[in-house]
């Protein structure tokens, strides 16, 4: 679990000038002194910012571990999923002190117990690791690209600023998303007319959501033994509960006919840019 000690410096940072205040300061990439490990973070709301961590070798990413972090009235909590450890499961450290140093804690993870983060300036961290018995180490982290930081990471000559604020891309061209899947729901009924109707609002609610620039990417599965039903990527609605809410106006899902299951997604930035195309292309409407 030794990512999760570098991670847990950006979320302190900003906490320090207060408690009731999200650390969205941890917004960009951030690289830890003498070693190639780097921690990106995105918001992808007021309330919670997502990140990973990362390994850059000879200009490929390895990605280690993905992060949560979110404030739920004024208590920050940070959630580390590692890569190919604990199963899969993810590991949550809570806020327990909030001063001129910020200190999150989870007495019984095996380690860290405990981290302790110093803000130095806005461009350095030092951050403290240990066991909450004083056995640990202390390293720092240094902010990406602003004045008086180098920025290590691989220049793109490509590269359209204009675009990508367009895009509300981040350094590294991706964006949050909410992947819904839709299943096989609890409504059993076999009325045609019933379900000609109810797909038929389902379709025009598709093409509401896309010409909102809500809805980026809607598709059929094939047969399969999970009820998977289809797919939907949504864009710019904030959180999961956004989402769901969003999607009950598709009379097929608020019918019952299907269910969600709904996740957080890092994609591409430039997801929306193939939609001009594809309204170019077909033949015939479904």
């Amino acid at each position: 679990m030794k990512y999760i000690l570098t991670s847990f410096l950006l979320l302190l940072v900003h906490a320090t000038f207060s408690q009731s205040t999200f650390p969205s300061f941890l917004k960009g990439t951030w690289k830890q002194e003498n070693t190639s490990l780097y921690e990106h973070w995105d918001s992808l709301n007021p309330q919670t910012l997502k990140g990973f961590s990362y390994i850059l070798k000879d200009g490929n990413m390895k990605v280690s571990e993905y992060l949560d972090l979110s404030s739920k009235k004024n208590l920050l909590t940070y959630t580390a999923t590692v890569v190919r450890q604990n199963g899969g499961k993810s590991v949550s450290f809570k806020q327990s002190k909030a001063g001129a140093d910020l200190v999150f804690e989870n007495p019984v993870h095996d380690f860290p117990k405990k981290l302790v983060y110093k803000r130095i300036s806005d461009s350095e961290i030092q951050v403290e690791v240990s066991d909450g018995k004083g056995k640990g180490e202390t390293f720092k982290m240094f902010k990406q690209g602003i004045d008086g930081v180098k920025d290590t990471g691989t220049a793109n000559p490509k590269y359209d600023k204009e675009l990508a604020l367009k895009l509300g891309s981040d350094d590294y061209g991706m964006k949050s998303y909410i992947l819904a899947i839709l299943k096989t729901g609890t409504n059993p009924t076999t009325d045609k007319n019933e379900l000609q109707e109810l797909f038929r609002g389902h379709m025009n609610n598709i093409n509401r959501l896309v010409e909102e620039g809500k809805l980026v990417v809607a598709g059929p599965l094939g047969k399969n033994d999970k009820t998977y039903r289809g797919i939907f990527i949504l864009k710019d609605v904030g959180t999961i509960d956004a989402a769901k809410e969003l999607l009950q106006t598709d009379p097929a899902v608020k019918a019952g006919v299907f269910e969600l299951e709904l996740y957080n997604w890092y994609g591409s930035a430039a997801l929306p840019e193939y939609l001009p195309a594809s309204d170019k292309i077909w033949k015939v409407k479904h």
